[in-house]
């Protein structure tokens, strides 16, 4: 335990002191019906910090996920923002793209561009292309072993987003790679 996470619990214990204090004193008559509620506020505090600590831990067996399969099937699951999220690999690096059947190309946000190795202030922002939100400026760079699953896809050619890029873009350079794409009752489901 560090130092913040000591001062946080002497914070907690002094919340929790004058909570009580409180209570103790406004209730001494009913010091029975005040132990429930304290018991139950008890329970549901407890409650609260354990589905905090193992939320991380639930969340990976709650979200759906994208499940490959052995014929070269890819499923993935519509997730709660509408889109569909696919977990592709470079080097030993996950990146998580959206699915975005209107972008011609892969495009990595900054951020995942320096997450896989990519030197972003050295890189060339000569390109341009046009989105929803108007042109922005590209470079162009190549991802070496590249995979989905167990598929290795090898090198992968992908553009780095010179703009504000929330997630990277998995377009139809990459989705092109497959002989079926088809979207079935919120699942994407992608086949070699």
């Amino acid at each position: 335990m560090d130092s913040q996470d000591t001062a946080r619990l002497i914070y907690l214990v002094l919340l929790g002191s004058v909570i009580a204090g409180y209570f103790l004193i406004s209730n001494r008559a009913r010091m029975g019906e005040m132990a429930r509620q304290a018991a139950l506020w008890g329970f549901i505090f407890v409650g609260v910090i354990v589905a905090y600590g193992l939320w991380n831990d639930v969340s990976k067996t709650v979200l759906p996920r994208q499940s490959t399969f052995e014929n070269g099937r890819i499923e993935v699951p519509v997730r709660s923002d509408g889109h569909y999220h696919l977990t592709l690999h470079v080097g030993d690096v996950p990146v998580e793209f959206i699915v975005d059947t209107g972008a011609s190309s892969v495009v990595l946000s900054q951020e995942d561009a320096e997450r896989v190795g990519i030197d972003t202030e050295t890189l060339v922002f000569g390109g341009r292309a046009s989105t929803a939100n108007g042109e922005v400026r590209t470079a162009r760079v190549t991802l070496a072993d590249v995979s989905l699953g167990d598929l290795e896809e090898g090198r992968v050619r992908a553009f780095v987003n010179e703009g504000k890029l929330d997630t990277s873009l998995l377009g139809m350079d990459y989705l092109e790679r497959f002989k079926r794409i088809e979207i079935n009752r919120r699942m994407l489901v992608l086949e070699r």
